[in-house]
């Protein structure tokens, strides 16, 4: 249903392809896959859905609008090996 994807990074750690820099719980992955795949439609958010958004969102830190804008802003593919640097070759 979306383009984002959560990723396992060991232990109960994850990150999600639309928060960047970010480490999360599995259970917060889940939140944040959720919150994803309800903006995923492209139709907007009913009242009764940014009332849900909002619930979910705080349990990510931060606001339904906050994360909607992040869910279709930020495109960042974990599918694709990162970048190798020359500190990594050391």
């Amino acid at each position: 249903m979306t383009s984002h994807i959560a990723r396992c990074v060991g232990g109960d750690r994850w990150v999600v392809s639309w928060l960047p820099g970010r480490t999360l719980s599995g259970q917060q992955a889940v939140t944040a896959m959720t919150i994803a795949s309800a903006v995923a439609t492209g139709q907007p958010p009913t009242d009764s859905e940014w009332a849900m958004l909002d619930g979910l969102a705080l349990g990510l830190g931060l606001t339904a609008r906050e994360a909607v804008g992040m869910v279709v802003t930020e495109n960042h593919d974990l599918r694709r090996p990162a970048a190798t640097t020359r500190r990594d070759l050391e």
